[in-house]
């Protein structure tokens, strides 16, 4: 029995279990939230505040379900091998169950039970993920991948120092920096193919101009060691180089269909978050940080994780990458949720409650969508007659 569930379609490649847990979190932790946000849910006695909570929850657990589902399934194809699958596919979900138990209930537990629940996931998958990229340096597809190996062990330092009351902010930016890192690398890597695949199209692969913005990013994510003049500096260099590159990227093409151009809104809405650090570490730095994370999470994180979690789903299970009427009703949705967080507040700051609320409401429809229908068929074989 153990071998055949070990077997079982969900644990044969990384993606599936982990993006079907990403669609449970992104339908939940944001609902759950704006519930304790409103005070409709008491929030537990925990050792951290409950932003520090929200903040990990959305990083750590919905961030790292969708990331390591991501790099489980990349770093096999960039190395050409097997991949983990079976058991340490099932050891690493149930380990990123635990930790979910631990942040709602280890106030609860032993101090050391606490603590394991809490570093078991991430520390190893990104053991696992780097033991594949080092093992397999000769056989890689990307050269540049050594980012991954710099950034990937500096995720463990951002999640302790997220938990520590003292070290919060930097904690916080060390999260956003490392997560525009990954999504960075992988909007660099996979625009040009649904440009390509789209449009028959190629959009601008200077390696000088791909390398610098890398560097300036990997900078940032130590951003809050830096003198506030100097990260305001690198931030606005940063921006304008991505900005420089999206006008060579065909975005009056892309915007033309909802599955490629809101990858592009994904991508202008890192530019838009390092202006606006640009602007609080130079001009305003009584500005809240609020702002800033917010248009990254809704504006990147949420915009594209729906549209990679669709392509990637179809694809690596055999069917043709096809986006139907609900794939993009779920993706105009993300669009509708970042307007509802980010640009309706600004506009009537007295509704904040209740632009949350709508905000988490489309997370929870979207992400929904996305349970109800990737679900089921992550949890297939493939339709190609494949194994994986």
């Amino acid at each position: 029995m153990t071998h055949k569930l070990s077997a079982h379609p969900l644990w044969l490649v990384g993606f599936r279990p982990f993006f079907a847990l990403g669609c449970l979190a992104g339908l939940s932790l944001p609902l759950l939230w704006a519930a304790l946000f409103s005070g409709v849910v008491a929030a537990p006695v925990m050792s951290f505040g409950m932003v520090q909570w929200h903040a990990h929850e959305m990083f750590f657990g919905f961030g790292w379900a969708v990331l390591g589902g991501f790099m489980l399934t990349s770093t096999k194809n960039w190395v050409g091998v097997r991949g983990y699958h079976g058991y340490p596919l099932m050891f690493l979900a149930g380990a990123w169950l635990f930790e979910r138990g631990g942040m709602w209930f280890g106030a609860s537990w032993p101090p050391l039970l606490f603590q394991v629940s809490n570093n078991l996931f991430l520390s190893a998958i990104i053991a696992m993920l780097l033991w594949t990229l080092i093992r397999n340096r000769d056989t890689d597809s990307y050269r540049d991948n050594y980012f991954f190996l710099l950034i990937l062990p500096v995720f463990l330092l951002a999640k302790h120092l997220l938990l520590s009351p003292e070290h919060f902010a930097a904690g916080l930016s060390m999260a956003v920096g490392l997560f525009r890192m990954a999504f960075l690398v992988m909007l660099e890597r996979t625009l040009a193919q649904f440009m390509k695949g789209g449009f028959q199209v190629s959009i601008l692969n200077n390696q000088a101009l791909n390398k610098a913005i890398k560097l300036l990013g990997l900078v940032l994510v130590f951003e809050s060691l830096l003198p506030p003049q100097l990260s305001g500096g690198i931030e606005l260099l940063l921006a304008l180089l991505l900005a420089g590159r999206f006008m060579f990227w065909k975005p009056q093409l892309a915007m033309q269909r909802i599955e490629i151009g809101i990858m592009y809104l994904g991508y202008l809405a890192i530019v838009a978050q390092l202006l606006i650090e640009f602007v609080r570490h130079i001009v305003h730095p009584e500005w809240s940080v609020s702002l800033s994370v917010h248009v990254f999470t809704f504006g990147t994180m949420g915009m594209i994780v729906p549209a990679m979690l669709i392509r990637i789903s179809k694809g690596h299970t055999g069917r043709k990458v096809m986006f139907d009427a609900a794939d993009k009703l779920v993706l105009w949705g993300m669009i509708l949720a970042f307007v509802f967080r980010i640009v309706a507040p600004l506009v009537y700051p007295g509704g904040y409650t209740f632009w949350i609320y709508l905000s988490a409401a489309c997370w929870f429809g979207c992400f929904a969508t996305l349970a109800w229908r990737y679900i089921p068929m992550l949890m297939r074989a493939r339709v190609d007659g494949r194994e994986h």
